[in-house]
């Protein structure tokens, strides 16, 4: 046998085929190179600072539901796995930990926790065309405009502060003022008061601001009962709000205080004590308390099989529970290879979804899947009444 020697055409038009391979394997995205027996999601939440109870208690619902549909073999036989980096309720750090986990190839983002921590993400996840799914806030900027690639499980902030709004006036108080974090959270719940308030020619009563991730409330708490309202809506992190209360109490205010979801009930029933009493909260996930619905009593069976007594239920891990379950019916109901396309198409085919007594709607043209508010009052003992 004659070996013939390569020329140097022959020896480049070799190089390119080789190149040429080497560049489709990299051209491949990663998650469709990971292994056919998992399915990895990628989270920024804080985990750290003053909302960390927000972003722990989301994932603990999340890998609830997950860690037990793993037990059972997962979905078409792939386990779920999710992965979490803390990013401290800090835009700056939820980027980097997006870009990272879209470069690390996760299949989807999930469960961020947070509107200006999301805002920073959503345009990376965008131009990845990574799906982006269940964000643990109700700002109208991540629906508005449609975006393909988001999908909302939770209410918007706009109909929750309906809500309180409505409870307020039904009353015959008409002096509402707001306390807003100074970012795109705050000015989310700021819009949504005052786009409740219009059509009964109301306007708030007084304002008052506080830096993201501080408690430093003193100025805000002059401004707003100087307005002298009849109750005041918060639109901040837990921390923040129970030292307003306090503070605002300390000044003589009997007014109700109303807060939405993403204060967090319990992170703020646990900072303020005996001083919860009487705090309204909005809610926009089923009552998770006692299994007042099949959800309830789904999420309390995992729950205390999980944790024994140990367990404590709330409106954040419910949430996270109801987001996993929501996900691993789109995989389901994905068909042919996993996919972003795959999974949006699986995530549009869950019309009118019942989860046990709360339900999920999407399709091709709408990803807000909820519109479900209840109003919850604390007490002084930490608990949480209906």
């Amino acid at each position: 046998m004659t070996v013939r020697p390569i020329c140097a055409r022959g020896r480049r038009h070799a190089l390119k085929q080789l190149a040429g391979a080497a560049a489709a394997t990299v051209a491949v995205p990663l998650w469709a190179q990971s292994s056919a027996k998992s399915i990895v999601l990628g989270q920024s939440a804080a985990f750290s600072g003053p909302a960390a109870q927000l972003g722990e208690q989301f994932k603990r619902g999340a890998l609830l539901f997950f860690d037990r549909l793993n037990a059972k073999g997962g979905v078409n036989g792939r386990t779920i796995e999710l992965k979490s980096l803390d990013d401290g309720y800090e835009p700056d750090r939820c980027k980097a930990n997006t870009d990272r986990l879209i470069k690390d190839g996760v299949f989807a983002l999930f469960g961020y926790i947070g509107t200006p921590t999301s805002l920073a993400a959503l345009p990376l996840a965008s131009t990845a065309q990574v799906p982006f799914i269940a964000p643990f806030t109700g700002a109208q900027a991540l629906r508005e405009p449609f975006n393909r690639i988001a999908f909302h499980v939770r209410a918007s902030y706009f109909d929750e502060t309906a809500e309180i709004v409505k409870q307020v006036t039904s009353i015959g108080a008409k002096r509402i003022a707001v306390f807003h974090q100074n970012d795109s959270y705050g000015k989310a719940g700021l819009d949504g008061v005052l786009r409740a308030l219009k059509p009964l020619n109301l306007e708030p009563a007084a304002l008052g601001t506080v830096e993201r991730n501080t408690v430093d409330v003193a100025a805000a708490v002059k401004s707003i009962l100087a307005g002298k309202p009849d109750a005041i809506v918060q639109i901040s992190a837990y921390k923040s709000c129970a030292a307003f209360i306090r503070e605002a109490r300390k000044a003589g205010y009997g007014g109700a205080f109303y807060n939405v979801s993403f204060v967090g009930t319990k992170a703020l029933a646990d900072e303020l004590g005996a001083d919860a009493r009487g705090v309204i909260v909005s809610q926009v996930m089923p009552y998770p308390y006692s299994p007042v619905s099949a959800l309830s009593g789904e999420y309390l069976a995992a729950g205390k099989a999980t944790d024994g007594d140990k367990f404590e239920p709330n409106y954040s891990s419910i949430e996270g529970f109801v987001a996993a379950k929501t996900f691993s019916e789109a995989l389901k109901r994905m068909s042919g290879v996993p996919s972003p396309e795959t999974l949006i198409a699986g995530l549009e085919s869950l019309r009118e979804l019942n989860l046990g007594g709360f339900f999920v709607d999407f399709n091709a043209t709408k990803h807000m899947g909820s519109r479900f508010v209840d109003l919850t009052i604390l007490t002084s003992d930490g608990k949480v009444r209906r």
